[in-house]
């Protein structure tokens, strides 16, 4: 008998670093497989999905601006990198036998749709994953606080962000041995303790949307739809309980 899931609907955001598995730079395909096969377990259990990928793998518009390249010119190239990770993650959920849609906040119409909320809404209602590609169109914005915007325009139950580690913790547990996990947080915490979650303005967007953020790590076999069933280790973030 399948558990019955904690959210109808949610949108799960993957940094594209996520994506390299082991590798210095690009797409690892064992990787990409890995977790459009996740993404399908939890499709199966009757939850509406759309996710957000960023684009880090391929190309950072911080990182280009840093070596001299005009910030909107980076940040646009930073946008088409993320239209390439959806198209890979695409590629790998429909070999899965999962109906999947990109849309763009770049008008492309050779590869993908453009983005129009009613149109992803419908797709959702239909079962299809909807993957949103570059970003919020804009320049100076951040995938986290794309995600968080979708996430509220497509009316999410929660947001999830996948990330290389089990959770929010106090500091890097790969570099730091006493590292300490939170297991829930406000979003006051996590902007008060300056922790590495997403920037203020993808927290300050959950907040107004009271939408729950939720953080795992996404390599671990299976755990996206443990989270759907609220098992596994990650951090919730919400507005304190009264």
């Amino acid at each position: 008998m399948t558990q019955i899931p904690h959210y109808k609907r949610v949108l799960l955001k993957i940094s594209g670093e996520a994506l390299m598995g082991g590798r210095d730079y690009g797409l690892d395909t064992e990787t990409v497989n890995a977790i459009a096969q996740d993404v399908r377990d939890v499709v199966a259990m009757g939850v509406e999905v759309c996710l957000v990928i960023g684009g880090g793998n391929i190309f950072r518009g911080v990182a280009g601006a840093a070596g001299g390249m005009d910030r909107a010119q980076a940040d646009y190239m930073g946008m088409l990198a993320t239209v390439m990770n959806a198209l890979a993650m695409q590629s790998a959920l429909e070999k899965r036998e999962v109906p999947t849609r990109v849309q763009s906040a770049i008008p492309m119409s050779s590869v993908c749709e453009p983005y129009i909320r009613r149109r992803a809404e419908r797709h959702m209602e239909k079962g299809r994953v909807v993957i949103f590609a570059a970003g919020t169109g804009n320049p100076f914005f951040t995938t986290d606080t794309a995600a968080a915007l979708r996430a509220a325009e497509m009316k999410c139950d929660a947001m999830l962000k996948g990330t290389q580690v089990d959770g929010v913790y106090s500091a890097d547990p790969r570099k730091v041995s006493d590292a300490v996990r939170y297991e829930e947080l406000t979003y006051l915490d996590v902007l008060a303790r300056d922790l590495n979650v997403m920037d203020a303005s993808a927290i300050s967007l959950s907040r107004e949307n009271k939408l729950p953020i939720i953080v795992f790590n996404i390599h671990a076999p299976g755990a996206f739809a443990a989270v759907m069933r609220g098992e596994g280790r990650f951090t919730r973030i919400t507005e304190p309980q009264k």
